[in-house]
Formats: structure tokens, C-alpha cells, sequence
């Protein structure tokens, strides 16, 4: 598994239903306002670039960011936003998404991490952080419904030696891409680049530079 992600996603519902389509509301100057509130305005500037399709989006390099404004849907991707502790997100960014659903996703395959929360009209509802070298970082709330076969060893991983968890963190890191937002970007179990409801390179954001 080769997948990254850094995503902080307010939701009004389904957001893969609020991102199809999307390019009919999107625009360049709602983008840059939505990354305002990760960053200071004066330190954004538009890249310059095509926009980014959402499959490599999800994982900007570092000093980029790429943000979509829609009536249903805000996205905005940036590395700033892997916390070991999710529930640490700066309290603006929580309290922007009151009367939403507020997600963030974030793992990296190259230490096997996965985080991620859901926050409910400002409330945190469930937040998990994980990796096979630093263990449990955080386990808040009850599971989600999707969490439960992972943890009873439905879907173990392949390691040949004793692994810390019933499951490899990036795999039910693929699937909370496809819970949340319709598409994984590896392909959970056999469904796929895109499995889901949504195609991810079907989905264009704005790139900027953070300075």
C-alpha cells in the first residue's frame, strides 16, 4: 500500500454526493477563503497550476495545500493537518463546522499510520490514531460500524511476524475513505483504484501555494 492522505472534509451529508458535480458551484476565490482558515490569507497564493484531481490531492506536497468549496461540501488538503491526536485540531477549525459533520483523514504508508475523527455539530463523535511502531496514539469514542469487523480479526494482516493490531492501519484506512467519502484511493480489498461511489478523478480542486 502506497497511500497518503491529509484531509479535513465539512459535510452538510453525503459528501460523495455533494462532490459530484461539484465544478458547477466550484470556484478559485471560496477555495482560497475555506483555506483561510488553516492558514493566514496573506500566506496563500493559487498555484498557478491545472486544478488537482482529487486522487492526488488528497496528499499535497509540502507547501501546497488544495481546497473545494461547495453549497454541501468544503475539502481541504494539506500535511498540516496529520495530527498524531486528532482530537487536538485547533478549536476554529471544529467550531467552523457547527451544524456539519466535520472529517478528518490522514495516514501514511511509510510508518503504517492512520488517524482519523468525525465531529458532529462541533462535537467529537470518534477519533483514532494508530501505527504498528508507536501503538494506540488515541482511541476516543465509541467505534464506528465499519471499525467493528476490523477489530474482531475479520480482516487480519498479512505480516508473517506477530503484528501489535488485528488489522494493517492502512486498510481500514481505505475503507474510511470509502465510509466517508465513496472512493479509496488503493482499493479496499478487491474493488478497485476507485471502489465506491465516487471516482476520484472525476473531482478537480484548486491548488495553492502556502508561503
Amino acid at each position: 500500500m502506497g497511500a497518503k492522505t491529509a484531509m479535513l472534509v465539512y459535510a452538510d451529508g453525503d459528501v460523495a454526493a455533494g462532490l459530484t458535480g461539484a465544478a458547477e458551484f466550484a470556484d478559485e476565490a471560496s477555495a482560497a477563503a475555506l483555506l483561510g482558515l488553516l492558514w493566514p490569507p496573506a500566506r496563500i497564493r493559487p498555484d498557478g497550476e491545472e486544478p488537482w484531481e482529487l486522487g492526488d490531492a488528497v496528499f499535497p506536497p509540502a507547501g501546497r495545500a488544495c481546497a473545494l468549496s461547495t453549497p454541501e461540501v468544503d475539502v481541504l488538503c494539506d500535511q498540516a493537518l496529520m495530527l498524531d491526536r486528532p482530537s487536538q485540531l485547533p478549536p476554529h477549525l471544529v467550531d467552523a463546522s457547527l451544524g456539519r459533520t466535520l472529517y478528518l483523514h490522514a495516514m501514511h504508508s511509510a510508518v503504517d499510520w492512520f488517524a482519523f475523527a468525525v465531529w458532529r455539530d462541533g462535537a467529537l463523535v470518534r477519533s483514532l490514531s494508530l501505527s504498528p511502531d508507536d501503538g494506540i496514539l488515541e482511541d476516543t469514542g465509541a467505534r464506528l460500524a465499519f471499525e467493528e469487523p476490523f477489530w474482531a480479526g475479520e480482516h487480519p494482516a498479512s505480516s508473517g511476524d506477530a503484528y501489535p493490531f488485528p488489522f494493517h492501519p492502512l486498510l481500514l484506512g481505505e475503507h474510511a475513505l470509502r465510509e466517508f467519502f465513496g472512493f479509496s484511493s488503493e482499493g479496499a480489498d478487491d474493488g478497485g483504484p476507485s471502489a465506491g461511489r465516487l471516482d476520484p478523478w472525476a473531482v478537480e480542486l484548486f491548488g495553492f501555494q502556502v508561503e
